[in-house]
């Protein structure tokens, strides 16, 4: 009788943190992501996004890089012949 009344008690308590864990989980989740976000924009240094922007203003963040003239001796074209 001892025996039934354990496996009773053991399969109690784990459905019962299982329900805890499903209850619980999304919030602990939250928690967590959050943390993890304050600690990356900490090592990032804090940068804050710009809100300051209006509706249909152009943003430029940086200079494109200038093409170079390519150089005439690149690319020029060799006809091989096939030897049988």
């Amino acid at each position: 009788m001892n025996f039934i009344r354990t496996l009773l008690i053991i399969a109690l308590v784990y459905y019962t943190l299982k329900f805890l864990a499903r209850l619980f989980a999304p919030f602990l989740m939250k928690k967590a992501v959050q943390k993890m976000q304050e600690r990356a924009e900490k090592q990032y240094g804090g940068a804050k996004k710009n809100n300051d922007v209006k509706v249909g203003e152009t943003i430029i963040d940086k200079k494109p890089n200038q093409s170079k003239e390519s150089d005439k001796s690149v690319g020029e074209y060799i006809d091989f012949e096939e030897i049988d």
